[in-house]
């Protein structure tokens, strides 16, 4: 008999302590799922090179998780992050917020010691930034 590896891991948000969604950005997810026709689908959150701090956050809406994706579901909503993405954003919270500039989803990372203003992207410790370009930020305007 052979042991084979677990393709996805199934966990509740305050199994895992790991990524997590406010009220709001259930209710905000769920209404766009409903929108879209496609209630059965997750929502794919992931981290990617580039945007003016070194990383930037991505989401997409997807049918179904990848092999050795960590799947929280919480208040209804799935959440597919891979495992690199997963080493980012453990401890994160995912918000909605709406005002008067407009409105969007909001990440609040642990992991970054500095993001961009417009919260897209970010830099985490070790990184290989020096404390003076940490503390920059942004500077002139983003173009995540």
């Amino acid at each position: 008999m052979t042991t084979t590896a677990v393709d996805q891991i199934e966990m509740t948000a305050e199994e895992t302590g790991t990524i997590t969604l406010t009220p709001t950005a259930q209710t905000k997810l769920q209404q766009l799922l409903q929108e879209r026709n496609i209630p059965q689908y997750g929502l794919r959150v992931f981290v990617a090179g580039g945007g003016c701090s070194g990383m930037q956050y991505g989401m997409a809406f997807e049918a179904q998780a990848r092999d050795f994706d960590t799947v929280i579901d919480q208040g209804g909503v799935r959440l597919f992050v891979d495992p690199t993405s997963m080493m980012y954003m453990a401890g994160a919270s995912i918000d909605f917020v709406d005002s008067l500039m407009g409105g969007g989803f909001k990440i609040e990372n642990p992991n970054a010691v500095s993001t961009c203003g417009c919260g897209h992207s970010f830099r985490t410790k070790g990184s290989g930034s020096t404390d003076e370009e940490e503390s920059a930020g942004c500077g002139s305007g983003c173009s995540h």
